[in-house]
């Protein structure tokens, strides 16, 4: 065939010089001054003539460049991989923990490469479910910020000679040898260090959390009771958070929702009451919610003892929904669960006296399998520090450690260090701690590493490593057996202590147990007993009875569901991620009540200082409904000061305000606070707080009505017609779509929704979602396509009109009560049937697919964003940048920027350019593969095979997925079956018909309680 004639517009195209090349490739043109008249004398101003012919260069070469895509050379396999196919993801059984965080996860490969984690169904104790931490972590695999070698004061080091050097001074060392670490739950890891300390014989492990639950552990015979939320018809919390960040939470979303969930076939509930000084995701979810001061807990708890035990000290706190929770507890003996968030040990011993009262031990608590996610003890670590200032500390390991951060007594931990002979930090990065020792030897990422954990007793889980050690690292545990002289690797350590669980045919029981993920049986040592004494009821009563009363402000110290205790602060996901309450991203803040914001006159973003116990940081002020008056909270986990260019320097340390307190950690005290006079805007995606009032938008009913009559709990728009009311789908200029093969659909429960935000992060890593960074999530240009709307309860509803004017009662339904109830709603693109968007794209980026989605053609938006406009949920989102190759977005998206963080990238989801427009695809990459799989086996797909990326994040199954055509399908049925009951289209009057159906809230209040959002 004859080859077509080539034309070019100019003599640079022909070239092709790099100056060309450059200018076809750039984002923006370089800035060029422009004159109206040539008649200045300034050289560097070009006249409008000139300006218009380099625009029409620019067009020119990026044309050009749009023509021709950059050549990459690729290299096949020689000996390709027996388990790796091109184009095939492989998955593998691991486990992510972090010291506080347990998930059971399946990590997605491609081509050698994690590059997303899905829940392990086959764990018994995260069935599935998966914490948004966890969703995020894999791309903490690919930061750059980690330490990618051998160093010795921070200066890389050769491996050998830091072991040798290490080897000798560890020979040589005097007195106390320390490893310094959060919880750890791997036994064969607890069996390196034991084998470490039968080398140097003098050495000590030293747990800590940076939340710590000391106390708990200690009123409880030195064991974390295990908990079972499903067992429990009634359940009082005492500022325990146990959805958001208490323990184990993916495992206690999943328990509690089983009790929520309701159906024309269950019509029970639980009923939850939470008492608590910041509005929690907990409290949230609650149905009976009573706001409290931190000094006021141990009273409450006194209080609830009478009611509930009986005998001790008068309680000068009174409260009705207090005796209301004692009555139901009492009513609901050995189905009823008692719980506590404070690391008091008082509060936690009548905690404990209360749930053996109503003999909820052996049925909801479980003390013979307990729990392991948190064994820090308080008491050991302060007398470590001042034993580390006093000189007696020969040598310090810290193992994931950071106590220079995340302790109260940071700086008597960072003395301490610099009086310590040998200093060796083990952390992936050279952090706050790491920093300021002698020694560096990396660990590998959890996804580089073998290893084994046991997150409750007699449940054990593996990690595998899914990808070859990207830098110069070398496993923790490695580096132990190393210095002990052990020539063993850590491999065939772990090996060797399951050998005494597995028997019979070793091999065989190995290999499932790494393609489980998951096992049964007990490798982990006898707890150790704490280090401070058990007290009784008499003491905690006296104890409590004792307690100074609270004066002033009072401050509470809390963990975000994102950032939590600060260990993934340099991962820009989570830091990008809204909080579920706030909807705040990038930063902490100060919450407080609105009577206190009008009192000293503050407005949200006023920098306010807040100081206690000598310390004093600086906030912006956020007025948060639900805070207890006379109160303030502020989040931890923010202030880094060397997490990594995205967390460093985001927000402010509040690790330092926390007290200690008859040895443990108390997070809470009497503050000051102070106006600054500066300003700090808050970056929230969510600024309005109620929908006023408005049925189409979020419904919810009480579950005495519910009982009475499931078909009257929804509120159904009707349309008037000259045959009378009709559904809205019933009138129509449409031609309605005929689905011939499948109609995909989405059902979601607002019941069964806690609002955690896994599914957020679950759909930003699977489409490759980019981070804007905070000033762009102020300028509303936030990317998630899926985002969790947060509704407060309003004291004023559409009945006060005839007494305060409509006017005057719209203004008043925008302020949330001062106690509010929530309620959480996801928010995607409803991939409607008669969808709006696409009526106006006039280029036809937006279309309607033979399936039900409402696909987008990204190679053919121009950006008119007609469709956005159009669009009643507002869910879709524009590219105004590049956000992959302007360098404004490279300290928070640095990800898209490097080879390295471009290894997380999904090969099968396009990443967007700039002028597109982009939003939820029902991850329609899935359903192509499952129905590809199909084809291959002549058949149909089986409901459950495609299964959306938000879906198969969520911890309490809120989402179903599926094919509407198929009558069996889980979405079919529940769609059907709640039709007239629960079922509700959101707008359903404007009749864009969406394919996602909404489950009406049903909240246990009682009956006379007014429901009003």
């Amino acid at each position: 065939m004859q080859e077509s004639p080539k034309y070019w517009k100019g003599i640079e195209e022909l070239e092709n010089s790099p100056e060309f090349a450059k200018n076809a490739f750039s984002e923006f043109a370089d800035f060029l001054p422009v004159s109206e008249k040539n008649s200045s004398t300034d050289a560097t101003v070009s006249p409008r003539r000139d300006f218009l012919k380099l625009m029409g260069f620019s067009l020119a070469a990026a044309t050009l460049a749009s023509c021709e895509a950059p050549i990459h050379k690729a290299i096949p396999y020689l000996n390709k991989p027996e388990e790796v196919d091109p184009g095939i993801a492989n998955f593998y059984a691991s486990t992510y923990f972090n010291g506080s965080d347990y998930n059971s996860v399946l990590v997605k490969t491609r081509e050698g490469r994690p590059i997303k984690l899905e829940g392990n169904p086959e764990s018994p104790i995260t069935r599935g479910g998966l914490s948004a931490r966890a969703q995020a972590s894999v791309l903490s695999l690919y930061d750059s910020a980690r330490l990618q070698h051998f160093a010795i004061k921070g200066q890389q080091a050769d491996k050998d000679r830091v072991d040798q050097e290490i080897r000798s001074k560890l020979a040589a060392t005097r007195g106390k040898i320390a490893i310094v670490s959060p919880t750890i739950i791997s036994p064969s890891t607890k069996r390196a260090i034991a084998e470490f300390a039968s080398r140097y014989p003098t050495t000590e492990h030293v747990m800590y959390d940076a939340q710590s639950q000391s106390a708990l552990i200690q009123a409880n015979g030195g064991v974390l009771p295990s908990f079972d939320f499903s067992k429990a018809n009634v359940i009082v919390s005492l500022g325990a958070d146990f959805l958001g960040t208490w323990i184990s939470p993916v495992e206690h979303a999943h328990q509690y929702i089983t009790n929520r969930k309701v159906s024309s076939d269950k019509k029970t509930m639980s009923r939850h009451f939470q008492f608590e000084t910041n509005l929690s995701l907990t409290g949230s979810n609650a149905d009976v919610r009573v706001p409290l001061k931190p000094s006021e807990m141990g009273q409450a708890t006194l209080a609830l003892y009478n009611e509930v035990v009986g005998g001790g000290a008068a309680s000068t706190y009174n409260n009705a929904q207090l005796k209301k929770a004692a009555a139901e507890l009492k009513a609901n003996r050995g189905r009823s669960l008692v719980v506590a968030g404070s690391n008091d040990l008082a509060i936690q011993t009548l905690v404990a006296a209360i749930n053996q009262s109503l003999g909820n031990v052996g049925a909801a608590i479980d003390t013979a399998n307990p729990s392991m996610v948190r064994q820090g003890d308080d008491a050991r670590m302060l007398r470590l520090v001042n034993e580390m200032n006093a000189g007696s500390v020969g040598a310090v390991i810290f193992y994931h450690a950071n106590p220079v951060y995340d302790h109260p007594l940071a700086a008597k931990v960072k003395s301490g260090i610099a009086k310590v002979p040998l200093s060796i930090s083990l952390n992936d990065r050279l952090d706050e701690t790491g920093t300021l020792c002698y020694y560096a030897a990396p660990d590998h990422h959890y996804l580089e590493s073998w290893n084994d954990y046991e997150p409750k007793r007699g449940s054990l889980s593996l990690a595998q490593p899914t990808i070859s050690p990207l830098f110069a690292t070398r496993q923790a545990q490695d580096s132990l057996l190393t210095w002990a002289d052990n020539p063993q690797s850590y491999y065939n350590f772990l090996r060797a202590n399951w050998r005494s669980i597995l028997g019979g045919n070793f091999q065989q029981g190995w290999d499932k147990a790494v393609h489980d993920g998951v096992a049964s049986g007990t490798l982990m040592p006898a707890s150790a007993a704490p280090s401070a004494a058990a007290i009784d009821a008499t003491q905690a009563i006296s104890s409590i009875s004792r307690a100074p009363k609270g004066s002033g402000i009072e401050f509470s110290l809390y963990e975000k569901v994102g950032i939590g205790n600060g260990f993934e602060a340099n991962n820009p996901w989570l830091q990008e991620l809204p909080d579920p309450i706030s909807k705040a991203t990038w930063g902490n803040y100060v919450s407080v009540p609105r009577d206190m914001a009008v009192t000293n006159e503050w407005e949200q973003g006023d920098v306010v200082k807040l100081t206690a116990n000598g310390i004093s940081i600086e906030l912006p002020v956020l007025i948060q409904p639900g805070q207890a008056k006379g109160t303030v909270g502020v989040a931890v986990g923010y202030g880094r000061e060397l997490a990594g260019k995205v967390g460093s320097k985001v927000g402010a340390n509040a690790y330092p305000l926390a007290t200690v307190r008859d040895n443990s950690l108390q997070y809470g005290g009497t503050v000051t606070l102070e106006k600054t006079g500066a300003k700090s805007p808050i970056a929230q995606t969510q600024t309005h707080h109620t929908v006023m009032d408005r049925k189409p938008v979020v419904q919810e009913a009480t579950l005495a009505d519910y009982i009475k009559n499931p078909k009257e709990v929804t509120e159904y728009d009707k349309i008037a017609t000259p045959d009378g009311l009709e559904k809205p789908n019933k009138v129509s200029l449409w031609q309605d779509y005929e689905y011939k093969n499948h109609h995909w659909g989405m059902v979601i429960d607002l019941n069964s929704c806690i609002g955690c935000g896994s599914c957020v992060i679950g759909c930003q890593v699977e489409n490759n979602i980019a981070v804007v960074g905070k000033q762009e999530v102020i300028n509303r240009r936030e990317m998630h396509w899926l985002r969790i709307d947060r509704y407060y309860s309003s004291d004023t509803t559409k009945e006060d009109f005839a007494e305060k004017g409509k006017l005057d009662t719209y203004a008043a339904m925008e302020d949330p009560s001062e106690n509010p109830s929530v309620i959480f709603e996801p928010m995607l693109c409803q991939h409607c049937n008669h969808a709006p968007c696409e009526t106006v794209c006039p280029v036809l980026a937006t279309t309607h697919s033979s399936e039900g989605l409402n696909q987008m053609t990204y190679n053919r938006c121009v950006g008119t964003r007609y469709c956005a406009n159009n669009c009643p949920y507002k869910v879709r989102r524009f590219n105004w940048f590049s956000y992959y190759t302007n360098e404004k977005f490279e300290a928070v998206n640095g990800h898209m920027f490097t080879d390295l963080g471009r290894m997380v990238l999904n090969p099968d989801v396009t990443v967007r350019a700039r002028g597109v427009m982009e939003k939820c695809s029902f991850c329609v990459q899935r359903i192509q593969l499952a129905k590809l799989e199909a084809k291959k086996e002549r058949r149909r797909p089986v409901d459950g095979e495609v299964v959306t990326a938000c879906a198969q994040s969520c911890p309490t199954q809120a989402i179903i997925f599926g094919d509407l055509r198929d009558p069996n399908s889980r979405v079919s049925q529940v769609t059907r079956r709640e039709d007239g009951e629960r079922g509700f289209h959101v707008l359903d009057a404007i009749n864009v018909q969406p394919n996602i159906t909404y489950l009406t809230k049903i909240r246990n209040v009682e009956p006379s309680k007014k429901l009003t959002v």
